[in-house]
């Protein structure tokens, strides 16, 4: 053979051939900065003019900023369990808010239920939890038992930022074991535990999952003897917008502890592109639900603005939040994303991106959401979405988002109302009388999608 084509062939043999398993391409490190309570209108990339948000604002504008982004429960508990199983709460079976004796003794998720880091160790990752667990943690219900390699954060809903307590107990913890970390800020912490472990694990895939116990507020079970609830925040955050460091205005604190969250968000993301690993990171920044609409807990400081109402309520302001995506060269920058998205994609999308096949018989309800931030795919406008939140004794909230449509109620026995949210993204006018027939076919749809998903053989 002449030696000018045997040279062309062994170098086409060696460009086609696979790569030895030790030197395939790494998957992605991941990164999901899971806010609590923030608003849709709470922060300056979705509108809001006084609050300083500018390192998330940055992160949209490198990004994705979704403005239909849907979370699976307006609240805290369920909203997780279907973030880290990728089935919906009827499903996975965690359907409600957690009492204090579940956070801390009960299991909370089913243990059955297999949760995004038990994916992922098939692929290599080294996973890191650090923050608001809330979905359990009774033994083998802590997070160091359902597959994150290490978890520094809180195992109930809301903590005091600086006594880190939960119904007068110490409720900070340091994989299963309580640590006293009594006055730095648990915004700080959380921040701060996550930047050390990519750092110690920069040269491998890693999953840092960073449920930020802000911008929650503090329940008046959650402060000590004669300590009024309020929304705690270092003063200097206080001093960035000019008021003083000891302000009482509830208003101001909260925009505080916004930007305090702002400039945590923004450390994480600077210690990612100093390791060297920006391209190599995709970044989830997304709330667990709206903001809640009550007395004395964001009625009056809070924004979901243009939507209404808030969390515990399965109006838009309850379940659709602020969603921002990033992945430099991967995702296009400053874009936005007006197809519907869930808090249900997150697990099917890490899948896909990280080469995991999982058990046919395993039901997810989300989908892969890359096609759609990469713009490959341009259209999902008949998808449909579902939720039924048991808000207990009191009502069992229900909706259904087909297209444009959207039915909803407060509970089953109530009728339907109907709103067109391509016109009308408020809710302010409910169409059920003027549209019988829409409310016919989307309340049927409804009715046989909620017999078919009561929870699988899985369980």
């Amino acid at each position: 053979m002449n030696s000018h084509i045997l040279h062309f062939v062994i170098v086409l043999l060696l460009l086609i051939a696979p790569l030895p398993a030790n030197e395939l391409p790494s998957p992605p490190n991941i990164l999901i900065l899971y806010v609590d309570n923030l608003g849709y209108g709470d922060l300056g990339c979705y509108g809001n003019d006084k609050i300083l948000s500018p390192r998330i604002d940055t992160l949209a504008a490198e990004g994705v900023r979704c403005t239909d982004f849907y979370t699976a429960a307006p609240s805290c508990s369920p909203s997780r369990g279907a973030l880290l199983t990728g089935r919906h709460p009827l499903r996975n079976g965690l359907n409600h808010q957690l009492s204090p004796d579940e956070n801390l003794r009960g299991e909370g998720l089913p243990q059955s239920e297999t949760l995004i880091p038990q994916y992922l160790h098939e692929a290599g990752y080294v996973c890191g939890a650090f923050g608001k667990w809330n979905i359990g943690f009774a033994p083998g219900s802590r997070p160091t038992e359902r597959g994150f390699d290490e978890f520094f954060g809180h195992a109930s809903g809301n903590i005091h930022y600086f006594k880190h307590l939960y119904h007068n107990q110490n409720d900070l913890r340091q994989g299963t074991i309580t640590v006293d970390r009594r006055g730095e800020y648990a915004t700080d912490l959380f921040a701060d535990a996550a930047i050390d472990f990519m750092k110690r694990h920069h040269d491998r895939p890693w999953l840092v999952y960073l449920p930020f116990n802000a911008v929650h507020f503090v329940s008046s079970v959650n402060v000590e003897e004669g300590e009024e609830p309020s929304w705690q925040v270092p003063g200097e955050y206080l001093e960035r917008y000019g008021y003083d460091a000891d302000e009482t205005d509830e208003q101001k604190r909260f925009h505080a502890v916004v930007t305090s969250l702002d400039d945590a968000v923004g450390r994480v993301i600077d210690r990612v592109d100093e390791l060297g690993l920006k391209e190599k990171t995709f970044v989830l920044f997304i709330s667990d639900n709206g903001a809640f609409m009550l007395k004395d807990r964001g009625l009056e400081v809070q924004s979901n603005k243009p939507l209404r109402d808030g969390g515990v309520t399965t109006y838009e302001g309850g379940i659709r939040v602020p969603a921002i995506l990033c992945w430099p060269g991967t995702i296009p920058p400053g874009t936005v994303c007006d197809n519907m998205l869930s808090t249900l994609d997150v697990l099917p999308t890490l899948l896909t991106l990280s080469g995991i096949e999982t058990d046919d018989e395993i039901v997810f309800d989300g989908i892969d959401m890359l096609p759609l931030l990469k713009r490959e795919a341009t259209d999902n406008a008949e998808r449909t979405m579902h939720w039924v939140w048991n808000q207990g004794r009191r009502q069992n909230w229900e909706a259904m988002r087909r297209g444009e449509w959207k039915i909803v109620r407060q509970s089953p026995e109530q009728p339907w109302e109907l709103y067109d949210l391509t016109h009308d993204i408020g809710e302010t006018k409910n169409l059920s009388a003027e549209h019988p027939e829409h409310v016919k076919e989307l309340a049927m749809s409804f009715t046989i999608w909620q017999t078919g998903i009561t929870r699988d053989d899985n369980n």
